[in-house]
Parts: structure tokens; sequence; C-alpha cells
């Protein structure tokens, strides 16, 4: 797998490099000692799958209060995304940015969530699975969230009318309501 730079710091993406024949192909979707490589500490903990029917599904802007931060590697397995996260990071050279990227079942590509970034989504076709490995469980004490449309960020989604949203993420606090600073540094 190869792992290419985002704009923001520490976040990656991993495209496979698939090796084909007539049956297919085989490719590896995750390497401990290639992001290790990277600078990268990623130990899974958990794997989830989140299936949602319909295209114009938000699902964000979420993460998990320290000391429960985790890190993410989010995949399309069916349908396509919009896939956004926000560094929240205080001490980060990129705190405050976002940065999004479209994942299919076809391109194959992964992102990489680094811990203090929010992170959300936006499918973009019906009958959409999103696949993501976690390095923390799920703690509901420490789960939180931003808006997904706080004008702190200005995030470009690439729809905004007819959004089916939950009435949590709707209900997050704008960011400069909320805590402000989330993390205090880097792998909080």
């Amino acid at each position: 797998m190869k792992v290419k730079p985002t704009p923001l710091h520490k976040a990656v993406i991993f495209e496979l490099e698939p090796i084909e024949d007539q049956r297919g192909f085989f490719a590896r979707t995750f390497c401990k000692k290639t992001l290790a490589e990277q600078g990268l500490n990623f130990d899974v903990v958990q794997t989830n799958v989140a299936f949602n029917r319909h295209r114009n599904t938000l699902r964000g802007m979420h993460f998990q209060r320290p000391p429960y931060s985790e890190d993410k590697i989010v995949s399309c397995i069916s349908g396509a995304l919009y896939d956004v996260i926000i560094d929240l990071n205080s001490q980060s050279p990129t705190f405050g940015q976002w940065f999004g990227v479209t994942l299919t079942a076809e391109n194959r590509l992964s992102l990489y969530v680094p811990k203090g970034f929010a992170h959300g989504y936006l499918t973009l076709s019906e009958d959409t699975t999103i696949s993501y490995m976690v390095s923390q469980y799920y703690t509901s004490s420490h789960e939180s969230g931003v808006r997904w449309d706080d004008k702190a960020f200005q995030i470009q989604w690439p729809e905004r009318e007819g959004l089916i949203i939950s009435l949590k993420d709707q209900n997050w606090n704008d960011f400069k309501d909320s805590i402000g600073s989330i993390f205090s540094s880097e792998g909080d």
C-alpha cells in the first residue's frame, strides 16, 4: 500500500497496490510496519461498519475526548462518500483546518484520521458501506462533536440541501461555543 500525505498534519491517504491476475487482485489494506515507517503508531482495538441506505446521509463531525481519543482508518466498501476531517489539536500547525476526500469502492482509497481530529462523511450514492478501524474502544462518556456546518471551518460539502442527519448530529455545538480547543496537543 502507498501512503500519500494530505494538507493536514499527520493525516494520510492509503492507496492500494493490487497484484492482479485473471481471478482478480490481492492487496494489503493495513500494515503496522508501513505505518510505523511513516511515524504512525496504530493499534487496532475495534473495527466498525456503517451502512447508509440513502444518498446525502451526513454523519459527523465526531471525535472522542481525551483520554479516549482515537486514530481511525476509514474505507468505503460499497458506494461512495465524501470523507471530511478537521484538525482540532491546538498545538498542530494545521489546527482548525479541514480536508475532504472522496472514497469509493472503485478507487479503494482509505483515510488515516489521527487522534484529535473530528471526522464525518456525506454519502454520494445509495447503499454506501463504510468500514473503519479504530485505536480506542468506543467510550460514550467521552463522545463529542462539532457541527457539520460550523462557520469556523467553512467545510465545502458537495451537497447541502436535502441532507439526512440525525438529531444528535444536528445538535452539536458550534466550535466557538463548545470547549474551543478540545485537544491541547497532538495525540491527546
